[in-house]
């Protein structure tokens, strides 16, 4: 390797190939890379380290048999998620490309790409709500009074209850006693009792023992303004419209410049959320109560593990958390240098990320013990997941902290941030791929800064269904179609087969070799070839025979024409790549076996390392299932002395064998 090489300085080019191999571009244009290696660590555990750490994995691990589900997770974790994770990173360092033209390696597989764009395209379309919410709840904090720690304010219904117990006291009174308070006889009415007001009315009588708490009003009727269904969609609640506008001009001017931008970025956003929740963690370790939720997060149910619902979690989990199959992960490996040691890197970070979701669950489920102390009721009554922790649960139980208004600041900052880059970090892996695409025309002048201007402007329009009164429905179609573990799961195996029986495991294993200057052990070989394909495929036909239709709140059953939409979300990126595959058969010239040999060998630009190795191969009879399978597993046992670097994938060296 030369060190002036473009794939070891910013470089390299681009160049567009159409699915037949032919390179219809023009000349190469320069590519970023990124500054320090920090920016790319910080930038990719601001990526996938996010809210699904904070507000879902405690949650499920309680749910699901406590310490006993670290078992089906980290076996999920090791097979699933951190081979598919270190394979988009190395492909996108290998190629210096984006989520779709690294499928250049195997042009036939270039619909993997397309359907990862689609799925991070609506992603951050609905998730960029949560943050427009967490902005909502962050401004109204900054009051003496949390305003969802109250009753009798007009957004409250008259079942509002403050504390349970208490507030039955007033049940044989008038409202007028409640508001005003009085006077009521005892001994016998030889004296009377002062009754303070309580403040607001409850009308026992209609409530007939349905009550609600003020946080969860507060959450569905002032913040949401919750409407019946979905086919109630409603105003735009504009303060939430106006909290969205201004996270997604936050989103731009993250981004706007590239990496050496976002790189700069990061170093707040990613690091000062983990600050916070070392704050929260040390306040929620202290609070009275907080060894009874911590007790509920880790005792371990043994027998839960029988139930195949714990192994589904799991899955779904890895491949949530760490943003696998949304391109971003490949798009941000690709700003790497050549020989940057990918492979310590991904295991690292593989490592926080899970690490981060075990130590959060001590500083949610410490809260929520305490919070079920204070109340005197059971933690199953307070423990939730997803948007109910965050807005509904963890906000109750700051209300009954001292200086809950600090809490209250310091914990929405928190979530503000923890999905904040991992919002831009998305952002950034569609921008990537979009440009690798038209590298000519969206790298001149300012047409890419224009270009992050419509995309977010296009997202903000179509987010502003999911800010009316009905929006949370549209939201929950989203969440539970559009990036569902059912379309990851797909991506995820057409990637783990595409890479290790059709490019070649051993041949990716070579390339990564080449990159990292030595050979590792090939564990990650095997699971690509063996273990991903078959755990993939078994979680997906799994949660396809298990499908339940989609249920808002336990109580509102989506309708026929919505469940359809939802599919009709799902499909628009599983599709691609079929679609893509046969399309490519189509229009490539030649008979089956060329077209064949066409698709599945590699279109690299002339100035990759590997260009000169590749153009000899294709002067090679293209090596047969047999062969491939042969070299596959033929390293097997072989892996004590390897070769460090082998220099016939120097440029150089094949110059003189051409």
């Amino acid at each position: 390797m030369k060190e002036g090489n473009a794939y070891e300085t910013p470089g390299p080019g681009t160049s567009e190939v159409a699915p037949g191999g032919k390179v219809t571009g023009p000349a190469p244009v320069k590519r970023e890379k990124w500054a320090k290696k920090t920016d790319f660590l910080l930038s990719v555990a601001g990526g996938f380290i996010g809210l699904g750490n904070i507000w879902r994995f405690p949650y499920l691990c309680y749910k699901n048999g406590g310490g006993a589900f670290l078992i089906p997770y980290l076996i999920f974790m090791v097979i699933g998620g951190i081979p598919i994770f270190f394979l988009e990173v190395a492909l996108g360092q290998y190629t210096s490309e984006g989520g779709i033209t690294a499928w250049k390696l195997v042009p036939l597989g270039k619909g993997i790409g397309y359907a990862s764009l689609v799925i991070v395209a609506l992603l951050n379309i609905y998730y960029i709500v949560i943050l427009a919410w967490a902005i909502f709840y962050l401004l109204q904090s900054f009051t003496s009074q949390l305003p969802w720690a109250l009753c009798g304010e007009y957004w409250n219904t008259d079942c509002c209850v403050q504390d349970f117990q208490e507030d039955m006291k007033y049940m044989n009174y008038s409202e007028e006693f409640m508001l005003d308070g009085g006077y009521i006889s005892i001994n016998n009415g030889t004296s009377n009792e002062s009754i303070p007001a309580l403040g607001y009315y409850i009308n026992f009588t209609e409530c007939n023992g349905t009550f609600t708490r003020p946080e969860t009003e507060y959450w569905e009727r002032r913040a949401l303004g919750l409407s019946g269904g979905l086919n109630e969609v409603g105003n735009v609640r504009w303060e939430l419209a106006l909290c969205l506008l201004a996270i997604w001009i936050i989103c731009y001017f993250c981004i706007w410049k590239g990496i050496k931008w976002t790189g700069k970025v990061v170093y707040f956003t990613a690091t000062f959320p983990f600050l916070m929740l070392i704050v929260l963690l040390v306040r929620g370790v202290t609070l009275p109560g907080a060894s009874i939720g911590i007790q509920f997060y880790l005792t371990p149910n043994v027998t839960r593990l029988e139930d195949p619902q714990v192994w589904l979690d799991a899955g779904t989990q890895i491949f949530f958390s760490y943003a696998i199959c949304l391109g971003a992960m490949g798009s941000l490996g690709s700003y790497n240098k050549y020989h940057n040691n990918c492979y310590r890197d991904c295991i690292a970070l593989s490592l926080l990320n899970s690490g981060t979701s075990f130590i959060s669950g001590f500083a949610i489920f410490s809260v929520l013990g305490f919070m079920a102390q204070e109340q005197g009721v059971d933690i199953a009554d307070v423990a939730s997941s997803g948007p109910g922790l965050a807005f509904i649960a963890y906000p109750k139980a700051i209300t009954l902290m001292p200086v809950s208004t600090l809490w209250a600041i310091l914990f929405f900052i928190m979530i503000l941030l923890l999905g904040l880059d991992s919002q831009f970090v998305e952002m950034e892996g569609f921008v990537t791929s979009v440009v690798d695409l038209f590298p000519v025309r969206l790298r001149k002048g300012y047409n890419r800064e224009i270009f992050i201007a419509i995309t977010c402007a296009i997202s903000y329009l179509v987010g502003l269904f999911m800010v009316t009164e009905g929006g949370m429905y549209v939201f929950q179609l989203f969440d539970y179609y559009a990036a569902s573990g059912v379309c990851l799961l797909w991506v995820a195996f057409f990637e783990a087969v595409t890479i290790a029986w059709i490019y070649g495991a051993e041949r990716m294993w070579g390339n990564i070799s080449s990159m990292i200057r030595y050979r590792p052990f090939p564990l990650m070989k095997y699971f690509w070839l063996l273990f991903t394909p078959a755990l993939t495929t078994g979680t997906f036909l799994y949660a396809l025979i298990k499908f339940q239709p989609l249920v808002y709140n336990s109580v509102y059953t989506y309708p026929a024409w919505g469940e359809g939409i939802g599919w009709v979300l799902a499909l628009s990126s599983m599709i691609n790549i079929p679609l893509y595959a046969i399309y490519a058969f189509v229009t490539t010239p030649g008979t089956m076996q060329e077209r064949w040999t066409k698709l599945t060998t590699p279109q690299l630009p002339s100035d990759h390392p590997d260009y000169r190795k590749v153009e000899m191969e294709k002067q090679l009879p293209k090596p047969s299932c047999l062969a491939t399978l042969n070299e596959n597993f033929s390293y097997f046992g072989k892996i004590d002395n390897p070769p460090a670097y082998d220099s016939q994938y120097d440029n150089a060296a094949f110059s003189d064998k051409l």
